[in-house]
């Protein structure tokens, strides 16, 4: 699982370093690799997620659902999450929205912000359900070492 995981995240580096080299020279070679990793990362982001962090349409999962019902405006958010995982794709296809370079890119990072509170509002609801659900929900962690009131009690 955690080799999965971390292609997610080479995918991310190897299209940003695509697009960075995209950026530097700009020709059409370098524009098809640049756009070919950002979607290939930004799929592959996108498929983790919303199978593997947010527990949906997993097949033995008991709350593949609840993200979605139990959230009003779940469904909008997860939709937006994914949205905002392909809008650093404007970096690369250059579509003329008459914004300077560096506005646009500090508009998709604070984008990028926004995705990342939404990812992380449904990835701590998914990882309180399945901990409540196998009882691994604890109101204190017992520590390695003793006190002086611990051994107070002991002798």
């Amino acid at each position: 699982m955690q080799g999965y995981n971390g292609l997610k995240y080479f995918l991310t580096i190897v299209a940003l370093c695509t697009r960075t080299a995209y950026g530097l020279d700009r020709g059409t070679s370098w524009k098809a690799v640049a756009w070919t990793f950002s979607a290939m990362a930004a799929l592959y982001g996108t498929y983790w997620d919303l199978v593997v962090d947010w527990g949906l349409l997993q097949r033995r999962s008991k709350n593949r659902w609840v993200a979605i019902s139990f959230n009003k405006g779940g469904i909008k958010m997860q939709v937006l999450n994914v949205l905002l995982r392909f809008a650093w794709l404007q970096t690369v296809l250059d579509l003329s929205l008459s914004l300077h370079r560096e506005t646009l890119i500090a508009i998709v990072a604070s984008l990028e912000i926004i995705r990342r509170g939404i990812w992380n509002f449904f990835r701590l609801e998914n990882e309180h359900l399945n901990n409540v659900g196998k009882f691994r929900a604890f109101k204190s962690v017992p520590l390695p070492f003793y006190n002086d009131e611990d051994e107070d009690r002991i002798d």
